[in-house]
């Protein structure tokens, strides 16, 4: 089936033509297209470096991160089958379990991109043994608290605080089971840096890591980005919306 414009190069994404522009990931094509690819570290903004692998596609029979495989003419790309839907679907429990993610009392929740992607893929518990990291909240900040029991080490802080605000406040550590984010400061405390509520690493956190203070529940549950419309609504809409912007 094909409803793109004639004079674009396509591939085909679960037996539908994607249009797609010279450049383009598969990732953003098919989102730009109206058609959802699940993905957790993926930021328009920013280089996709395909850490989180939630976005794994089959292209032509090979497994590819959606947002750094480049979109090319004539492949015949898979999402929607049942395997892949699994791997992601053990890929975020493990996210789940590796992390504190209380979401009833969760500020995120509603608005968290773990929690409506989970949802996306049908997750009804963690599967596995939670690991309930205990990592000391940092509220030296006199307008940021931060939660680093929560992060899911997409680095779209780090990269936001680097290529955007210039300041490299944050930072991953260690490596394996033991890598975590870290506060750029001798001290490491985030009220010893030069973060500031304009910054674009505070909009950028998928989960709940970077909190703005008194601001708790200003947003109420119900009302939140996910609690109207599933993530693939949420996602597919932004994207043709950018695509129509002059």
């Amino acid at each position: 089936m094909s409803d793109a414009p004639p004079d674009r190069p396509t591939f085909q994404l679960d037996g539908r033509e994607i249009p797609f522009e010279p450049g383009q990931s598969v990732l953003a094509a098919a989102l730009a297209a109206g058609r959802y690819i699940p993905y957790l570290c993926y930021h328009r903004e920013f280089e996709p470096h395909g850490s989180c692998k939630v976005c794994t596609v089959r292209v032509n029979g090979r497994p590819h991160a959606s947002c750094t495989e480049p979109a090319r003419a004539g492949d015949v790309v898979e999402s929607s089958a049942e395997d892949l839907t699994e791997q992601r679907k053990t890929l975020v429990q493990f996210l789940f379990t590796e992390g504190n993610h209380f979401c009833p009392s969760c500020e995120a929740s509603g608005s968290c991109t773990l929690q409506a992607v989970g949802y996306e893929l049908g997750v009804t518990n963690a599967h596995f043994s939670p690991l309930f990291p205990d990592r000391p909240l940092d509220a030296s900040h006199p307008e940021v608290l931060l939660d680093l029991n929560r992060c899911i080490l997409c680095e779209l802080c780090v990269r936001a605080s680097a290529l955007v605000d210039k300041k490299s406040v944050f930072s991953l550590s260690g490596r394996g089971i033991t890598k975590h984010l870290v506060v750029n400061a001798e001290s490491g405390r985030l009220g010893d840096t030069h973060l500031s509520l304009e910054d674009k690493a505070m909009s950028v956190c998928p989960v709940g890591v970077i909190l703005r203070k008194r601001r708790g529940f200003s947003v109420p549950i119900g009302q939140r980005a996910y609690d109207a419309e599933p993530i693939r609504a949420v996602a597919t809409s932004a994207a043709a919306s950018r695509r129509e912007d002059p």
